[in-house]
């Protein structure tokens, strides 16, 4: 089966979960978040859960972990905390949980965001994965940054991918 025909047969509404990580955000000033919300509904995806997140790896992975368990959520998208100051440690919470990485989001992600802010895009540590039934994105925090993911890379591909973790394996 070719990627088209893959995509046709992923679920065309994914329940989905966002994060967003911020030590200065509320849910008036998270326009980033606000967007991805925006975003999903639009493209008739189903928003299951919506959380603001101080940058703080053990309430992150406590999260995740609750996300997981109630088992609503097929794709969670995390905003925030992947660049390199002090408090930056999403990436560290998010990549310690992931079972299966999604190498190419980042480097995809990096490549197109080169394109847009030029050499500033290797600080970025997006990374997606896996993690016990779900699909994990995680993006910086900037309302661009979250555009450019997931107009370019995770709302052409979110059916397809939610669709490979509910195949049976064999």
């Amino acid at each position: 089966m070719g990627v088209r025909e893959h995509r046709r047969a992923g679920p065309a509404a994914v329940p989905c979960a966002i994060v967003t990580v911020s030590d200065t955000r509320d849910a008036k000033t998270d326009r980033s978040g606000g967007f991805i919300r925006r975003a999903l509904l639009k493209a008739g995806h189903d928003v299951v859960d919506y959380r603001i997140l101080k940058d703080d790896p053990p309430r992150i992975v406590a999260h995740l972990r609750e996300l997981a368990g109630r088992s609503e959520a097929r794709v969670v998208l995390i905003s925030g905390g992947t660049g390199i100051a002090p408090r930056d440690t999403t990436h560290e919470a998010v990549s310690g949980l992931i079972e299966k990485r999604l190498d190419g989001f980042g480097e995809i992600f990096r490549a197109l965001s080169f394109r847009q802010i030029g050499p500033a895009a290797m600080l970025s540590r997006a990374v997606a994965g896996t993690y016990r039934g779900m699909v994990v994105f995680s993006m910086p925090g900037s309302e661009k940054a979250v555009r450019l993911a997931l107009e370019r890379l995770i709302l052409p591909e979110i059916g397809h991918v939610a669709g490979l973790l509910a195949a049976p394996s064999g």
